[in-house]
């Protein structure tokens, strides 16, 4: 089946049973609580990162560098806040855990191997001809 179709059905599913099973130990307001309590908190952390992550790339522009793990960092923190928008316990799980900067790391590093090992295959190919050259000039000087 496809890795799309297998979220959208499976994810519902897993936060209606985890709605469920939640509300039956600790009440259905307390159930609803929870959750607004935990996005809005959640929402406000990432906001927090997110800053601190625009003014870390925003050091490493002044220094001339590409700032390319705080891109990747700013879109996890992004894909973070949206998973802690939606109601549920999962997505929050998830959320939370892309927005502190120890568990950010550890995830996108292991996302990060995949593709280095790629470019680093890439760039041991060269992409450039050797050769020498040499400046002809007329004996006259034109």
């Amino acid at each position: 089946m496809n890795t799309a179709i297998i979220l959208i059905l499976g994810i519902p599913l897993i936060e209606i049973y985890l709605f469920i099973k939640v509300g039956s130990q600790i009440g259905a307001l307390n159930t609803i609580l929870l959750i607004a309590i935990t996005a809005v908190a959640g929402i406000w952390y990432a906001r927090y990162e997110g800053f601190n992550t625009l003014r870390s790339g925003m050091s490493q522009l002044f220094k001339n560098e590409m700032p390319l793990y705080e891109i990747i960092s700013g879109a996890a923190i992004a894909f973070a806040a949206l998973l802690l928008i939606l109601p549920g316990f999962a997505t929050d799980i998830i959320g939370i855990l892309l927005v502190f900067p120890v568990t950010r790391k550890i995830i996108l590093s292991k996302y990060t191997k995949k593709y280095s090992s790629k470019k680093k295959n890439r760039t041991s190919e060269k992409d450039y001809i050797e050769g020498e050259y040499e400046d002809i000039e007329d004996k006259d000087g034109k």
